[in-house]
């Protein structure tokens, strides 16, 4: 009995690096369910792995229900995207993600904010 729960504990372990290869959000810049003055937001999300900038996409689903495009900027980090939003009228809007992550799986994920008046 003592060997079949080592080795169950030796598969879990090994399960732990594919695990958190797969990007996920760590921080968010504007940050979910906040509020920002535009009409330009600077849009920064952090990963817990190196991503895939030309094979990430990010957009951003306007108070329309419309969804725009933005351009990925240079990364600072290889764990960091950056794009810049322009023209933003007040209203709600979500940033929506797509990354390609270290390990190659894709992540997908959405940002909530507000522009404030």
């Amino acid at each position: 009995m003592a060997g079949v729960c080592a080795l169950a504990v030796v598969l879990l372990l090994l399960n732990v690096p594919i695990a958190a290869a797969h990007a996920v959000l760590l921080e968010a810049s504007p940050a979910a369910s906040s509020s920002v003055k535009g009409p330009d937001v600077a849009v920064r999300l952090r990963y817990n792995v190196r991503v895939e900038a030309g094979r990430s996409r990010v957009s951003l689903l306007m108070p329309d229900k419309s969804v725009k495009a933005l351009t990925i900027g240079a990364q600072p980090s290889p764990d960091v995207l950056t794009a810049q939003a322009s023209g933003l009228p007040p209203g709600e809007y979500r940033i929506r993600w797509q990354v390609l992550a270290s390990d190659g799986h894709i992540t997908r994920g959405e940002v909530p904010f507000t522009v404030a008046p």
